[in-house]
């Protein structure tokens, strides 16, 4: 791919859990990496692993119906989007891209296309 250049790995497909998420860090950006779906093809998501109204890791909290739930508050967030569906949260978290390859995750932290 002529944009390889602009994803990095950051962890196995195996090491984010079904139905959950997994807190990273790239360049000193904290990501949440998300995994939906059933275990033979699942979706992966990446957002900004901080909520934008209480500022906790998004990552520690619950998954469901492609959304994550802020454990402080329970503001929800779309994975898709990163827009936030109810409050107390108003603000949407940066999405960013994904791919899988072999097994690996890969995210840009360049502007979603």
């Amino acid at each position: 791919m002529s944009d390889s250049a602009n994803f990095v790995k950051v962890c196995a497909l195996d090491d984010v859990p079904a139905e959950g998420a997994l807190g990273v860090e790239i360049d000193d950006t904290p990501v949440a990496i998300i995994r939906v779906g059933p275990d033979d093809s699942p979706e992966v998501f990446a957002l900004r692993d901080v909520c934008s109204h209480a500022e906790v890791a998004l990552s520690e909290g619950e998954v469901f119906d492609h959304t994550i739930e802020c454990w402080l508050h329970g503001s929800c967030f779309d994975l898709r989007t990163g827009k936030s569906t109810n409050p107390p949260a108003t603000q949407p978290v940066p999405t960013y891209r994904v791919k899988v390859e072999d097994g690996d995750v890969f995210v840009s932290l360049g502007a979603d296309d």
